[in-house]
């Protein structure tokens, strides 16, 4: 979303949004005049428009960005009125890309090989603006619920940049959420889109990279059904949208609970190197780690030593952490250490209700604790 966008929640109005959609709509026209068809099926698309469009927004978008827009708001409210606003201009690009659909586009797309190498045809052309513009939406929206809740990504890191795009496009376990598309339209569509999804309409996308490839797929199916297809360019781009921030939502909303119990954690605690080896103990008692206890003790590590000043050089070469050391470590502490249980209880519950194995830890501990 380009600072127009950002300034339009505020002024709101049919007029308003459609001005700003067909000014994003020019833009990408432009972007998609340097594309050659190799660009398309390669995948160089993506990869461009990455470039062209999201790290020039993220220099300039930040959290302070925002503060100064939204002062004393809620990150949840901001955040709930920018996903509406996403849908709501992803339906509206829709119904004006739809008007220029038609399954030619699809044969053209196949066929792109031939075409001169420098020169996208004018068919595949109107496709492209369209799945690009919903692409830089959903990773902007992505990224400034990120940015939002105060969730560091640091683009210029390959692992941060593809987490914004497992995030903007549901990838889950290798693989796109096909379904979440294909439950956000009408039902008496799904069993159209099915069948498209599987027929050999597609086969024009296999050459390119995943990201690129699925991208491709879930937009191309707009103009590949007869009649409906202004109405499901319509449906779809705003459903996929909606999907797009709230799955943002979830996962950086999360994420940025956990870091407030790291922070919240690490502002408290008078034993701060005991309380890595506590709070490793503790997640890695039912021999298995969850995606939320990973995260925290990533950030505690992070926070300790910024906050502290401690790095703990033998807790980072320890592969099985001895429970015999920690409570040598925890007897040879004078003094109260009521920060250390509450640091266990946090730590138990980030990943839900406190297992069995987690129990027993947090019961030897608060026993350990009573006796010093």
């Amino acid at each position: 979303m380009t600072e127009a966008a950002i300034d339009a929640v505020d002024d709101g109005g049919d007029d308003a949004d459609r001005e700003v959609v067909e000014h994003e709509r020019a833009e990408l026209r432009e972007f998609i005049k340097g594309l050659s068809p190799d660009d398309i099926k390669s995948g160089g698309w993506f990869t461009k428009l990455i470039a062209q469009g999201l790290r020039s927004y993220t220099d300039k978008v930040d959290w302070r960005y925002f503060q100064e827009r939204y002062e004393g708001v809620p990150a949840d409210a901001i955040v709930d009125q920018r996903i509406k606003m996403a849908a709501r201009y992803a339906a509206l690009e829709g119904g004006l890309s739809a008007g220029a659909y038609s399954a030619a586009i699809i044969a053209t797309l196949g066929s792109l090989g031939g075409a001169s190498p420098a020169i996208v045809p004018a068919a595949v052309a109107t496709f492209m603006v369209d799945v690009a513009y919903i692409t830089r939406l959903q990773l902007r929206l992505a990224y400034d619920t990120a940015v939002l809740y105060r969730v560091p990504l640091d683009l210029s890191d390959p692992d941060d940049m593809w987490k914004l795009i497992r995030v903007a496009f549901t990838i889950k376990g290798g693989e796109m959420v096909r379904e979440g598309v294909v439950k956000a339209v009408p039902v008496i569509m799904r069993p159209m889109i099915k069948r498209f999804y599987s027929g050999a309409v597609l086969n024009a996308a296999k050459g390119l990279p995943f990201v690129g490839k699925f991208l491709l797929q879930r937009n191309v199916i707009k103009i590949g059904i007869p009649v409906v297809g202004v109405p499901l360019a319509v449906v779809l781009n705003r459903y996929t949208t909606l999907l797009a921030g709230r799955h943002a939502r979830a996962v950086f909303r999360n994420e940025a609970r956990v870091i407030e119990l790291a922070e919240g954690l690490s502002k408290r605690s008078r034993h701060p190197q005991l309380m890595l080896w506590v709070a490793w103990l503790v997640i890695t008692a039912d021999h298995k780690i969850a995606d939320d206890e990973a995260l925290l003790i990533r950030h505690l590590v992070r926070l300790v030593r910024d906050q502290h000043q401690v790095v703990d050089r033998q807790l980072e070469h320890v592969v099985d952490i001895d429970p015999a050391e920690v409570w040598q470590r925890l007897d040879a502490e004078p003094g109260d250490l009521s920060d250390i249980l509450d640091v266990a209880d946090r730590v138990a519950t980030v990943d839900g209700a406190v297992n069995a194995l987690e129990g027993a830890v947090i019961s030897e501990l608060r026993d350990r604790c009573r006796r010093t």
